[in-house]
């Protein structure tokens, strides 16, 4: 069984716009409303992968009980903590290029109430975890290391604890050795505090924060590509170029594929490629947080690992 954390979940709208200007009105007829969140986008596609999930965090108001009927719909385990605070709603409007605006609301104030709740039955759900994949931001109330406290209750269960967040709360949590992170290049540079002008300097600074506790450093690149570094050395793939449609929840897909790939013990170079795949296959699809599995199959064909380092 996987586990997923949203702690911080929310309802996504997505408007696909011909045309996009600000102090305009602008009628749309094709949109989506979608249960959202980056761990609820990890466990559609784990859920599209064959893997039973339990998702967990904070549901509240009209907006949670949205997404526990999608949830349902999906027949992912729900075992979301309710709390008395509207979930957020998050927007994207994608226009001409194709060009990305988002609307991220702040969402809800836990309580120490409803940490404690939380925690409690995320100590509960370890017992039948085989992977932690926790992901997205934390909501306010909580403290910046919530993260720490989840990993140190996972490697007492000796659980393997997947990573995907950004700013003080992966900084904080890097010394408590996650199994894996997945920064981007601007969060890999805003965590090291430098800019990172090309490969060379990319490595230097994933070996720096897998030094510092991460076990496995994956910095996602986009179209071209990621780089990934343990113990045994650094990786990059090449993918191949791709039609994009919806790049929203690509990062997700990603972690997903690398909670199949531990899943099925896969080997780096293997689990670097099926990730990627994952990655590529939801960019090339309209919905979030969904892939192919026969498109999936092909990009992994195409995608071309090298070690680096």
């Amino acid at each position: 069984m996987i586990t997923t954390i949203t702690l911080n979940p929310a309802v996504d709208v997505r408007y696909n716009l011909d045309y996009f200007a600000l102090d305009q009105s602008h009628r749309c007829a094709d949109y989506q409303k979608t249960a959202g969140g980056k761990g609820l986008n990890v466990s559609r596609v784990l859920k599209i992968l064959g893997h039973e999930i339990q998702a967990t965090g904070f549901l509240g108001g009209g907006s949670g009980e949205f997404i526990a009927g999608e949830l349902k719909k999906l027949d992912i385990d729900n075992r979301f903590v309710q709390i008395d605070q509207e979930t957020r709603t998050c927007i994207a409007i994608l226009s001409e290029g194709p060009v990305q605006t988002e609307i991220l609301e702040a969402g809800p104030e836990i309580g120490q109430k409803y940490a404690a709740e939380f925690m409690e039955r995320y100590v509960h759900l370890l017992k039948d975890a085989t992977v932690i994949c926790a992901s997205g931001s934390l909501p306010r109330g909580l403290p910046e290391d919530y993260y720490c406290l989840l990993i140190r209750k996972a490697h007492e269960k000796k659980i393997k604890f997947i990573l995907d967040t950004s700013g003080a709360a992966l900084k904080k949590a890097i010394a408590h050795r996650p199994f894996l992170i997945k920064p981007n290049r601007a969060e890999l540079e805003d965590l090291c505090g430098k800019a990172c002008a090309g490969e060379k300097e990319l490595v230097e600074q994933a070996l720096a924060l897998h030094q510092a506790g991460a076990e496995n450093v994956v910095v996602s690149l986009g179209a071209e590509g990621a780089i990934y570094l343990n113990a045994q050395g650094a990786y990059k793939a090449s993918v191949p170029e791709i039609s994009c449609r919806n790049p929203v929840g690509s990062g997700d897909a990603m972690i997903a594929g690398f909670a199949h790939a531990v899943t099925n013990k896969m080997s780096l170079e293997d689990s670097l490629r099926f990730a990627c795949a994952c990655g590529i296959a939801n960019a090339m699809e309209a919905e979030t947080g969904k892939i192919n599995c026969a498109v999936m199959d092909e990009l992994r064909r195409q995608i071309r690992v090298v070690a680096i380092y």
